[in-house]
């Protein structure tokens, strides 16, 4: 458990420099949609063998956990357009106030949509696993997108 965790976690570390350099011309759309499958294909590794299911709650948990990642994926896709738009802002120099209150507005945004997100999914996990469950595949969730957050926080400049 703790290899398949190390390695689900270094791989998406990984994607964050990568995410963040990904351009149109920088890297082939194939490069990045292999790592985004990997990437999935990991995380659900790592959630399968940290949450206890039976075979019926299981048979229930994963179409709702392949729609909660769907949505989740949009939300990360903002996140990568909100930090190629920082990227631009700042390569130009001092970040000017009126692109900052935009920076931040999107930023704001995105938060509200990812706790929206949560509290739409959180009646649907609760109806097919008890409530320890759900809240330890929050767990993992808020686990691996910390990580994914402190490494962005670690590689993006602070604003001038």
């Amino acid at each position: 458990m703790i290899r398949t965790v190390t390695v689900c976690l270094v791989l998406m570390l990984l994607a964050v420099p990568f995410l963040a350099a990904d351009t149109a011309s920088s890297k082939p759309a194939d490069d990045w949609q292999i790592l985004r499958d990997k990437l999935k294909a990991d995380k659900k590794l790592l959630v399968a063998e940290n949450l206890t299911m039976t075979t019926e709650q299981a048979r229930a948990f994963w179409p709702i956990y392949d729609a909660y990642q769907a949505d989740l994926t949009k939300i990360n896709e903002r996140i990568k357009k909100l930090v190629l738009a920082y990227a631009d802002v700042w390569n130009k120099g001092a970040v000017k106030d009126e692109d900052a209150k935009k920076l931040i507005a999107e930023m704001l945004s995105i938060e509200e949509a990812e706790l929206h997100l949560k509290k739409t999914f959180l009646p649907k996990f609760e109806a097919v696993l008890p409530a320890t469950q759900v809240m330890r595949y929050f767990q993992i969730e808020n686990k691996i997108r910390t990580l994914v957050r402190l490494d962005l926080a670690a590689n993006i400049p602070l604003a001038d």
